[in-house]
């Protein structure tokens, strides 16, 4: 029996996926729970459309993040932060001190758990920031930390 799933299901497949199996897995087990609906010519022309949607709202999505990625690339942020007397900061630098600047500074609104500091913010200087803008594309900014 082939069947178009409507959730994923482990062994089986994916969302969207048209896959064929035994009758009475499908007929007693992914039908009554709506996990799939049969694959008639009707269906399989919906389910075909849908993840043509899906594609172009995927490649949408990723032309935006390259888009943004290039914009970030050539931003520049500054933190003032404490410094002690052996050049050493007091605390620490973290993504969401990062996320605020970039908030205030450059009216972007980025998610902290989506920045990571590339090396351990130990002083004045200047650090790579990496923003993971998409899931497979990253952006990387400059931090300069100044005595304040």
């Amino acid at each position: 029996m082939k069947v178009i799933l409507q959730k994923d299901i482990k062994n089986v497949g994916k969302k969207g996926d048209i896959v064929e199996v035994s009758d009475g897995y499908g007929r007693n087990f992914l039908l009554p729970k709506k996990a799939a609906v049969e694959a008639t010519s009707n269906n399989i022309n919906v389910a075909k459309a849908q993840a043509g949607s899906a594609a172009r709202k995927k490649a949408q999505d990723t032309d935006e993040a390259k888009l943004m990625a290039a914009q970030l690339s050539q931003v520049t942020i500054k933190i003032p932060v404490k410094i002690g007397e052996n050049g050493r900061l007091f605390g620490s630098v973290t993504g969401k001190d990062v996320s605020e600047v970039l908030k205030k500074q450059h009216n972007i609104d980025i998610d902290k758990r989506k920045i990571s500091i590339k090396d351990e913010v130990t002083g004045v200087g200047t650090y790579d920031v990496i923003i993971k803008v998409h899931p497979e594309i990253t952006s990387t900014i400059k931090l300069e930390i100044i005595k304040g």
